[in-house]
């Protein structure tokens, strides 16, 4: 069973004066990792951005989760929604300092990206997953996918269809769920397994560009 962080770690790349007003994107890392792993994309994404890495709450192997996976004994839906709410009590205060909120995770961390997407869609104007998924839950009403039907969320999905780590079963949810509840850019790269490469970021960029850049300065 993981072990819970008494306090939410993260890295910033801007101090607390010059971040504000500027876009934040949120960098979400995957199963094991921590915080610094997603902060060396930061070089090759838009200088535009406040990039904050955060890292997730339970000990795991030789890094940190955000919620146990479905194959322990202490996976549960609970677990999940604990983990976006611990999530969105670090970054709600920073969502009024900034002029947009995006979100971007690899693996795990696509899955906490889109689950607090899905919890404040109000607040998330964009959202980047790598090599991840979905989570599938009951409809209890912590997720409002019905605001997301109405405003459907610019959304970058990039993967491997050949990844040998994120199971069939959380693929075909994803690709149920992306259609309608978001404005979908995907894109697939073969030979990357479970990883990201160079074209891919390079795409992201683009997005980022395109979908949130381009759209704060229309207004």
């Amino acid at each position: 069973m993981g072990i819970e962080n008494t306090a939410p770690v993260a890295l910033i790349s801007r101090t607390d004066d010059e971040r504000l007003g500027t876009p934040l994107l949120v960098l979400l890392h995957g199963y094991g990792s921590n915080e610094e792993d997603l902060m060396s994309l930061a070089r090759y994404l838009p200088e535009d951005f406040t990039y904050l890495s955060v890292r997730a709450p339970l000990s795991a192997g030789p890094g940190f989760s955000w919620f146990p996976l479905t194959s322990e004994i202490d996976y549960s839906v609970d677990a999940v929604q604990d983990a976006v709410r611990g999530l969105w009590e670090l970054l709600e205060p920073l969502c009024a300092e900034h002029s947009s909120v995006t979100l971007l995770g690899f693996s795990q961390g696509m899955a906490m990206a889109t689950s607090l997407a899905r919890h404040r869609p109000e607040t998330i104007d964009a959202v980047v997953g790598l090599s991840g998924f979905a989570v599938q839950m009951p409809e209890d009403g912590f997720f409002a996918d019905e605001a997301l039907r109405t405003r459907p969320l610019p959304m970058f999905w990039g993967r491997d269809t050949a990844d040998p780590v994120i199971t069939a079963d959380k693929i075909a949810y994803t690709l149920q769920w992306v259609p309608e509840h978001t404005v979908l850019t995907s894109e697939q790269y073969q030979g990357i397994a479970h990883s990201v490469c160079a074209e891919e970021i390079g795409d992201v960029a683009r997005f980022l560009a395109d979908h949130v850049l381009a759209q704060a300065e229309q207004g």
